[in-house]
């Protein structure tokens, strides 16, 4: 059985943003609709990138939308899951 390793969050302004790396497929959906937050490594999983806050806060809720498996979990500042 398959355990899920998520990545460890990261703070964007007011966002936490989470990448399960063992959900991720390497759509690159996230890359094409925030081209300054994530990437693909080495292993074709998503990754967040030093640049992330040069995104808007709606730019990377919509990338976390347009993952096709959900791998992206975003909370607001109080903690509360706001997507998905």
């Amino acid at each position: 059985m398959e355990t899920h390793t998520p990545q460890t969050g990261q703070t964007i302004r007011s966002y936490t943003i989470t990448i399960d790396r063992a959900l991720c497929i390497g759509a690159a959906t996230c890359v094409a609709l925030a081209p300054r937050a994530y990437a693909l490594d080495s292993e074709a999983k998503a990754i967040l990138l030093p640049t992330a806050g040069e995104e808007t806060d709606q730019a990377l809720l919509d990338a976390a939308k347009g993952c096709p498996v959900m791998a992206i979990t975003i909370k607001d500042a109080t903690g509360k899951q706001i997507f998905p």
